[in-house]
């Protein structure tokens, strides 16, 4: 695991973020993680962080890049907040993006291709499904994409298994934040 402090994030105090980024990351596994236990139980798990600071690099005077490498693969999502002090995504799976968190998300990957963004829209306004805000990224033009979705409330079920058996979309998955915590 390895967490990039760019800009302005590098002069902080980031031990808290870091506790933060490992109870989230390994929440899945152990559901009774917290910002304090976080670090012991990912060392006992024998993961390896590397905390990174640089100065600023890019477009954003700061912004924070949680990257996991396994054996078979590597994930990255980066983040900053703008001047409003909301949280964004500005890259995932190294693709650029610009999307607000929401509480209620929506998260999907397919190949770039017409058709997605009315499929998507389609399937969310036949079943009641409010966008609030929809964001799109790709690596390149027919290259691999990502939609993120911003919803008034949570996702149901039964829509989540319409948008994954469309065969355009890759996967798709049901994201959920504290929002009234950032």
């Amino acid at each position: 695991v390895e967490i990039l402090f760019d800009g302005s994030t590098a002069t902080m105090n980031t031990r808290a973020l870091i506790s933060a980024a490992l109870a989230g990351l390994i929440r899945p596994q152990v559901s009774d993680v917290n910002m304090v236990s976080a670090p012991i139980m990912v060392k006992e798990r024998g993961i390896i962080v590397a905390e990174v600071k640089r100065d600023k690099s890019g477009v954003f005077d700061g912004y924070i890049k949680l990257t996991v490498k396994t054996e078979h693969m590597t994930r990255s999502i980066a983040g900053t907040c703008f001047s409003d002090g909301k949280p964004r995504f500005i890259q995932i799976k190294g693709i650029n993006l610009d999307a607000e968190v929401g509480q209620h998300m929506l998260y999907t990957t397919n190949a770039d291709a017409p058709g997605i963004i009315g499929l998507l829209g389609t399937v969310c306004g036949e079943n009641g499904v409010n966008i609030a805000n929809f964001q799109l990224g790709r690596n390149r033009p027919g290259g691999d994409a990502i939609a993120l979705l911003y919803l008034d409330a949570p996702f149901p079920e039964a829509v989540l298994e319409k948008v994954k058996a469309h065969k355009s979309i890759d996967s798709a998955k049901r994201l959920q934040f504290d929002v009234n915590a950032m």
